[in-house]
């Protein structure tokens, strides 16, 4: 479940990452640590996030968070980027990652399959579609179980 600061924290970090050219992937919250851990997963669009990329938004989102007051107590602020082996859940990562490659893990054989892997295209109310060697398949959401982006097709 989500920490409820979470929707709050990625609408004030959003606009401090476009403004660096970056991209806000996620955000977690680890209260059951003392102090607590905010963590915002980070990523460079036009090239590989750095270490650069991360130290630039933590000092960033560390000024607008402050600012801001969120978050009443002490806590320990990590920008990091998620990595290529993530998988994709929101809207804006399936923007985001259009183009790259994908598998795509279903509850229940699709087409014979339960694992598809290819090129992501896009993703509609409906379904996921994907290009395999040019050809476009379709995979209907409900039976989609993870979407992951991987190092290649």
């Amino acid at each position: 479940m989500t920490h409820p600061l979470i929707p709050p924290i990625i609408e004030l970090a959003a606009p401090v990452a476009d403004a660096l050219g970056l991209n806000v992937v996620g955000a977690v919250f680890h209260t059951n640590q003392h102090p607590p851990v905010l963590r915002v997963d980070i990523r460079n669009l036009t090239q590989d996030t750095g270490l650069d990329d991360c130290e630039r938004m933590s000092r960033a989102l560390e000024a607008a968070l402050d600012a801001a007051d969120l978050i009443p107590d002490a806590y320990i602020l990590e920008v990091s980027s998620p990595g290529i082996s993530r998988s994709l859940s929101t809207d804006r990562e399936f923007i985001s990652f259009k183009g790259f490659p994908i598998t795509v893990t279903t509850t229940e054989p699709h087409d014979g399959q339960t694992a598809w892997t290819g090129q992501l295209i896009r993703r509609d109310e409906t379904a996921l579609y994907l290009s395999q060697k040019g050809r476009t398949i379709q995979i209907p959401r409900h039976v989609i179980d993870r979407v992951q982006l991987v190092d290649r097709v």
